[in-house]
């Protein structure tokens, strides 16, 4: 494992902020975190683990070490009569493994193509889209505790996943994952209800949906290699079945505890798609995707983060909770 200083972490964030940590590097396996780790305590630093920094908004300095995931392997267990597994070390590209699965004639991700960062991300943050949630074809994980300094497995129940949430969340740094397990359930069956995907044959395979689900996220989301962004920047919030009511202008539907509203059409409506404080703003395809113009700072961005919190709240009395997690 070899540790830089002032490590440069410019080109390994999506949103294209230019930033360093004060200590970083690329950790090739389990043993490197384990050291890296180790490292920070020494040096009394926090210690931060990024996949593929499609979640995150970096400050132009982090005082702390940065290790960037290099963790990679993956494979596929056909032996079980009710389920395909589906194994990946955490630093593998989620994109990639939906992509590769589906190459290997496996079903069961292709909704979930397209969505930036790593296999490591994906249980934390509960990823999900086009009406499948990572929860819904999990099986298990192994995580690196860092206060027992041992490993630990847990299964779906014990991940505590809810809407972008996972038990993960709720500690964060404790648990680093190193590795996910996905059950994809035999036989397959197509999720087809999302708008977009609905008139797609009801024969459609895997590799026809994947295509489908990528060319819709390509009408709605900007390529964050062509234009910086971090997807998503607002959680859709929910409101209380009591006060549902109150919105039914809005675009959204029921969940479990309330009505669950479309925060880009929130933005939209308070004026915000397209808005901008210096290079950072919000996309005129989509007003819920924050994009960096070419030249953002960390300053534009939690300016204009800050400012769609309050015009939302004025008009809707909601609040937005951001998506990305802030590292500084």
């Amino acid at each position: 494992m070899t540790l830089t200083d002032q490590f440069d972490l410019s080109a390994r964030n999506t949103l294209g902020l230019p930033s360093h940590a004060r200590h970083g590097g690329m950790l090739p396996d389990a043993g490197a975190m384990i050291e890296a780790l180790a490292f920070a305590r020494d040096k009394g630093l926090p210690f931060h683990l990024l996949g593929g920094g499609s979640n995150c908004v970096l400050a132009p300095q982090i005082e702390a070490v940065v290790g960037v995931s290099g963790m990679t392997g993956r494979w596929i267990d056909t032996s079980a009569p009710d389920a395909v597994r589906v194994t990946a070390c955490a630093g593998e590209s989620w994109p990639g493994l939906v992509e590769w699965s589906v190459a290997q004639g496996v079903s069961g991700l292709e909704n979930l193509a397209g969505i930036p960062g790593t296999v490591g991300a994906a249980p934390i943050q509960n990823i999900g889209a086009y009406g499948v949630e990572l929860s819904d074809i999990f099986e298990s994980l192994i995580a690196f505790d860092t206060e027992t300094s041992a490993f630990r497995r847990f299964d779906k129940a014990a991940c505590r996943f809810a809407y972008r949430h996972s038990r993960f969340k709720e500690i964060p740094g404790r648990y680093i994952v190193t590795e996910v397990t996905l059950a994809l359930p035999r036989p397959w069956r197509p999720v087809l209800r999302y708008a977009g995907l609905d008139a797609l044959p009801a024969g459609s395979d895997a590799r026809t949906i994947m295509q489908a689900v990528l060319a819709l996220r390509g009408t709605k989301l900007p390529d964050w290699r062509e234009t910086g962004n971090a997807g998503s920047f607002f959680h859709n919030p929910i409101v209380p079945e009591a006060e549902a009511a109150r919105y039914a202008e809005v675009p959204g539907h029921a969940v479990e505890g309330g009505r669950k509203l479309s925060a880009g059409w929130l933005l939209e409506a308070s004026g915000l798609k397209g808005y901008r404080c210096g290079d950072a703003g919000f996309s005129e395809q989509h007003a819920l995707v924050l994009v960096n113009h070419g030249r953002a700072t960390f300053d534009d961005v939690t300016r204009l983060a800050a400012t769609a919190v309050e015009r939302v709240r004025e008009r809707f009395g909601v609040t937005l909770v951001q998506e990305p997690v802030t590292l500084g």
